[in-house]
């Protein structure tokens, strides 16, 4: 296990589930946790809440200035950990515009601006950590999932591209592909979702990972087969099962 003691990772997008769920198992290791999102009152709940000492940033992952901002507030840094997303379901059918490019531009672009804003101080020290969360739905199209499966499938790319620049040096990527999670995201589902794991369970998984040089984790491990082997299926065959 790493030596977890007063390293500094924020956490962005830590408000409530996942991400105040990986705080919390992070400062229980002795991490300087810095826990960000939108609502300052659940930032300063969590904090309080933290086994050990911790700080918020308030932000907003779709404004450039708000994430340059937190940036500069926060300081330098040994890890990230993007977990900022929103979700509606809804098929091409029923298109929601606005909801499409919300999706898009939380949970990809999002991560772009944050990742442009660390990723050049942590090449400049060669040193850093980085952990992205994608998502299983993101290995291929699913259907009733528009914006959402899209835009991981974009942060799951990305991931793709810095660990290919940034392997060997002293920048870790990783990235962690969960499945279904109990939030209020999913709570949006009116489908049965199997392999459901609550916040706690999905951030020991996560924490793990990040405890090793493994650069992909997709979890459960049974129910992610399903989604990397449907990358190996022909078109006529993957879209007759899954649309």
């Amino acid at each position: 296990m790493k030596d977890w003691t007063a390293k500094r990772y924020w956490l962005v997008g830590a408000g409530d589930g996942l991400g105040a769920a990986l705080a919390k198992r992070l400062s229980q290791a002795g991490a300087h946790v810095i826990v960000s999102a939108r609502s300052e009152d659940k930032l300063k709940a969590l904090v309080e809440s933290l086994p050990h000492e911790g700080s918020y940033q308030t932000v907003d992952v779709s404004d450039d200035q708000s994430v340059k901002d937190a940036v500069e507030a926060i300081g330098p840094l040994d890890g990230v950990v993007f977990l900022a997303g929103v979700y509606w379901p809804f098929g091409a059918q029923e298109w929601h515009a606005e909801h499409a490019t919300a999706m898009a531009d939380i949970n990809f672009t999002g991560l772009v601006r944050v990742m442009g804003a660390v990723v050049p101080g942590m090449v400049g020290r060669d040193a850093g950590h980085i952990v992205i969360t994608g998502s299983l739905s993101g290995f291929r199209g699913l259907p009733g999932s528009i914006g959402y499966t899209a835009s991981k499938a974009g942060t799951m790319s990305l991931a793709e591209c810095m660990y290919a620049d940034l392997r060997g040096s002293g920048v870790q990527v990783q990235v962690s592909n969960p499945g279904f999670i109990k939030t209020q995201l999913t709570e949006k589902n009116d489908f049965k979702m199997p392999f459901i794991m609550t916040p706690e369970e999905a951030a020991e998984e996560m924490f793990k990972q990040m405890n090793t040089n493994k650069f992909k984790v997709s979890f459960p491990r049974v129910f992610s087969w399903v989604f990397r082997g449907s990358q190996f299926l022909p078109d006529w065959l993957y879209y007759r099962i899954f649309s």
